[in-house]
């Protein structure tokens, strides 16, 4: 049978923290969580639109101010938060017109990507359990990493190759640091997930008039927010999910279904990629490990 929420066990006593959980796949795990006894943290830009969210939400749910378009704030983040049990990487922007973070890193891979990169590893000494990592199908649709030129230095900006080359890094990265951890003999665990489609914001972030027939295209092929956050919570919840198992809906290619095995390009499982993808974030944001 497939995995369903009903089957998380009890969660008191433990506290997860959640990147852009005002709203979509956030909103609904959170609501979960909660409902199985964890408290909460929403990790979010628009504080103002997370609180009502979270006053509407039974349990322990709180919101923090955290935007990851900026390292100051994603520093000011991680030194007022203490010990905690999960990290869920699952905030994104998606096709949206070209523009820079106010470090200077091109937005969607700002982000979606150097920005939780920056985030897990300055977290990684208060965390007891694991990391996980919100990927996409969208990594398929990139024919290689632009390694040498990550951050739009020296060539053409396509919002949908940026968005593509944001959750294939995203997705490297969850490898990378579950191979780190492994070679460290840490118990921390790190999971790469993706959600399939869902009509969340996402889909309303282009600027353009496709924003207006998204969502009603999407709700065709894909699944209700509350379905696409399967992935991110059994991920986080299960004590026997396998780290080294990219798990997601399988369905419609991959846009909808049950929580399974998913399939994933070999461009994302390129071991010498991941490992110069980790360095390049590392130089970028000037966040270093420590396991």
């Amino acid at each position: 049978m497939a995995w369903k929420p009903s089957e998380i066990s009890d969660q008191s006593g433990r506290t997860f923290v959640i990147t852009g959980a005002n709203g979509g796949i956030g909103e609904q795990t959170t609501k979960v969580l909660a409902s199985k006894g964890a408290t909460v943290i929403m990790a979010c830009r628009n504080t103002a639109k997370a609180q009502p969210i979270a006053d509407a939400i039974d349990g322990d749910v709180r919101v923090a101010a955290l935007d990851l378009a900026s390292l100051a704030s994603v520093r000011k983040f991680a030194d007022s938060t203490g010990e905690f049990d999960v990290l869920i990487n699952n905030a994104g922007i998606m096709n949206v017109p070209f523009s820079r973070t106010e470090d200077g890193f091109e937005t969607q891979w700002g982000v979606n990507h150097l920005g939780h990169y920056a985030l897990t590893g300055l977290l990684l000494d208060k965390i007891r359990d694991r990391v996980v990592t919100l990927a996409s199908v969208a990594h398929k649709q990139t024919p290689k990493l632009w390694i040498d030129d990550l951050n739009y230095e020296n060539r053409r900006y396509q919002r949908n190759l940026a968005y593509a080359q944001a959750k294939l890094s995203n997705l490297m990265f969850a490898r990378e640091l579950e191979h780190r951890l492994e070679a460290a003999g840490s118990g921390k665990r790190s999971y790469g997930v993706h959600p399939g489609v869902s009509a969340t914001d996402l889909f309303t972030q282009t600027e353009t008039p496709i924003d207006k027939i998204s969502k009603p295209f999407v709700r065709l092929i894909g699944h209700s927010p509350a379905h696409a956050a399967y992935s991110s919570l059994f991920a986080a919840t299960d004590p026997d999910a396998d780290p080294n198992t990219y798990w997601g809906p399988t369905r419609w290619f991959g846009s909808q279904g049950p929580v399974e095995p998913s399939p994933s390009t070999k461009l994302s499982q390129n071991r010498d990629l991941q490992r110069r993808l980790w360095e390049e974030s590392e130089r970028l944001t000037g966040v270093t490990y420590k396991f």
